[in-house]
């Protein structure tokens, strides 16, 4: 009765499939994003943004979504908001 592959609710999937459906097209890549690109994440404001561009500076690419969280100010209630809208 309505089995499905979603899962229960409690561990994050391993990763997300990406090319299952139309909804990649509206993550934002973590490596080629402008500033003013990432400003417009939800919680994601202008120092922010730069700090992201900084990391990028620094240590090259994303290699993984979660790297975000090595940002300066990203903790994980805002990593948790993000995650969604990203990718690499």
């Amino acid at each position: 009765a309505g089995a499905s592959d979603r899962g229960s609710a409690g561990g994050a999937p391993a990763a997300p499939a990406p090319s299952s459906g139309s909804g990649q097209g509206d993550a934002l890549d973590l490596n080629s994003a402008t500033a003013s690109q990432l400003e417009e994440l939800p919680g994601i404001g202008p120092v922010l943004a730069e700090r992201i561009v900084e990391w990028r500076t620094q240590h090259g690419r994303f290699s993984r979504v979660e790297e975000l969280q090595e940002v300066d100010g990203i903790g994980e209630k805002l990593y948790s908001r993000v995650k969604d809208h990203v990718r690499v």
